[in-house]
């Protein structure tokens, strides 16, 4: 008796502990409440596209040639706060996007979160500016969504380059995203964990190479933290892990024309890096680029690299990317 009245009691304080939790968030994250927090706000746009207001920042001259970042599941345009400025003085529009559901961007519920719908918000938001074509990166989760409008919109895509892509549902074996997608226990998860500065540490000391752990600060944890503190992130996170369909970029990669770049960490730990393998096997155009002592995040691990890489394949006009003997990368050989 006396253990089954320690365990009622255990149930009851998780229980009050969760309806405290459920009922004191946030429905939402105001942006002039955090406005002043988030670097390069004074390049910070909204703008209305399919019902969703979509935040953006705006680098560079618009009359030159656009190049779009895409970032990964449950990151923002703070993922691009080093490279999307440096590729911008390289003489780039650079325009880098919060996706639907993520960032400061509105997080609906009507919408589907999959990520044939994401690309289809990216090819409406090139309409709403006035952008014909582009080059897209995308990183992670962003190069599913990236590779999907390449090949759902080939005519919007100038070139691709894709950062330790997602290009199919591995990932999806992961217990967290496993227990994410099991009905009302990741409503309660979810919450919990998204508010967590220690999981949000462990997570990034996982994503980043021994190397680059230094990035884990205060600072960037609450960057990535502020975003994803409110009810509506935690539903575009969920319904983001529960419609991930991805399975397709593998199958259909070898229908992906335009000439691409495929940059990987060789210490990744999230994506495996026989993924971008797969991709350099499958895309007839494509170039492969591994950086040594880099993980999951090229562009924040090794910014000025990424963007030189970057801006050398979009000036060539076939992607050509020069092997660079004696520095932190290897050219892997055409396939």
């Amino acid at each position: 008796m006396k253990k089954r009245n320690i365990a009622l009691g255990l149930g009851g304080a998780v229980g009050a502990a969760v309806a405290v939790k459920m009922l004191t968030r946030a429905k939402g994250v105001d942006w002039d409440d955090v406005r002043e927090l988030v670097p390069h706000s004074e390049h910070s746009h909204f703008v209305p596209v399919d019902g969703a207001r979509i935040h953006y920042q705006e680098f560079g001259e618009r009359g030159s040639p656009t190049v779009i970042l895409i970032h990964g599941y449950t990151a923002s345009v703070y993922a691009w706060r080093s490279s999307a400025p440096l590729i911008a003085d390289a003489g780039f529009h650079v325009l880098a996007i919060d996706l639907v559901g993520f960032g400061y961007s509105e997080k609906p519920g009507w919408f589907d979160y999959s990520i044939t719908s994401q690309a289809r918000i990216i090819a409406r938001f090139m309409d709403r500016l006035g952008v014909g074509r582009a080059t897209l990166v995308g990183s992670s989760y962003g190069g599913a969504v990236a590779a999907t409008l390449a090949l759902d919109y080939p005519e919007r895509v100038e070139k691709l380059v894709l950062v330790d892509a997602v290009i199919n549902d591995e990932l999806k074996s992961h217990p967290l995203l496993r227990m994410a997608s099991m009905p009302g226990f990741g409503e309660i998860l979810t919450p919990f964990l998204i508010d967590s500065r220690l999981f949000h540490r462990s997570r990034m000391r996982t994503t980043l190479a021994r190397a680059s752990r230094h990035l884990v600060t205060d600072d960037r944890i609450d960057s990535v933290r502020r975003p994803l503190s409110a009810a509506d992130a935690h539903h575009s996170i969920l319904a983001t892990s529960r419609n991930w369909h991805a399975e397709r970029i593998e199958r259909d990669a070898n229908l992906i024309n335009q000439p691409t770049l495929i940059v990987w960490g060789e210490d990744d730990k999230v994506i495996p890096i026989a993924n971008g393998h797969k991709l350099h096997d499958s895309i007839l155009n494509s170039r492969f680029v591994v950086l040594r002592d880099c993980g999951h995040v090229p562009q924040e691990e090794k910014a000025p690299l990424f963007t030189d890489l970057v801006v050398e394949f979009c000036r060539d006009k076939k992607g050509k990317i020069a092997d660079r003997e004696g520095t932190e990368m290897r050219l892997e050989p055409a396939a």
